[in-house]
């Protein structure tokens, strides 16, 4: 599903350059969840915008089904970003003169679907996180845990079979956070859909079934092989 070979990240900073993200050899197959753990400012971010085609890397190459996103250009990156990924933030990002609805439609109106098709598939995604009765609410009307089932519902508007989640819970209390990640792992399960998740939060990072962690750009230690890495 996911392939990252040697990646890497360098920023251009007016004091010098900024390693972000050293040489990574990470693969991710279809329907792991993952969560990348690490402290605040070690990378982790970056390796998600990496995966996501939000960025390019410095060096190396980023295959996701196959699709190697260094070779596109941005008109083709962004396509890839809008039908094959689906994004949640920790702010949820929801528009707040938008309904419910219409926010979880958003990405199918801008991709020209008809009303219908719309409609219904709102009403799917709303009954999957159990919003059905939300519909017609503003975001400012939700708590912070029913905003971020909306921003969840939205980002599978498109059937993308890639989730990525930058903090999901960081805004979260301990039970409006449970619940969010116990939504990404029953959409993990019953759906496939790959979940790639980052927290800096021990607990959040234990929903996921397997753990990369990354300190100062460099990953450190994969759950999956046990191991320390070099």
């Amino acid at each position: 599903m996911i392939q990252l070979e040697q990646v890497s990240k360098v920023f251009a900073l007016e004091a010098g350059p900024f390693t972000a993200l050293k040489p990574a050899d990470i693969h991710i197959g279809k329907g792991e969840f993952i969560a990348i753990m690490g402290p605040s400012g070690s990378g982790k971010s970056t390796l998600l915008q990496l995966i996501g085609g939000l960025d390019l890397p410095s060096g190396g190459t980023v295959a996701v089904d196959g699709v190697r996103l260094n070779e596109l250009n941005e008109k083709e990156r962004t396509l890839f970003r809008r039908t094959k990924v689906g994004f949640v933030f920790q702010n949820y990002q929801l528009l707040p003169m938008m309904t419910v609805a219409e926010n979880v439609g958003l990405a199918m109106a801008a991709n020209k679907a008809s009303k219908a098709d719309i409609r219904a598939r709102v009403r799917e995604l709303l009954q999957d996180v159990r919003l059905e009765d939300k519909e017609h609410h503003f975001p400012s009307q939700l708590s912070g845990g029913q905003q971020q089932r909306v921003a969840i519902a939205r980002a599978l508007a498109m059937k993308p079979g890639l989730l990525l989640a930058d903090e999901p819970t960081g805004n979260l209390d301990r039970s409006n956070g449970e619940s969010i990640l116990q939504l990404l792992s029953r959409l993990n399960k019953e759906e496939r859909i790959t979940v790639v998740m980052v927290t800096h939060d021990p607990h959040a990072a234990a929903a996921a079934d397997r753990i990369i962690t990354i300190r100062d750009g460099q990953v450190v230690r994969d759950e999956r092989d046990g191991g320390e890495r070099t």
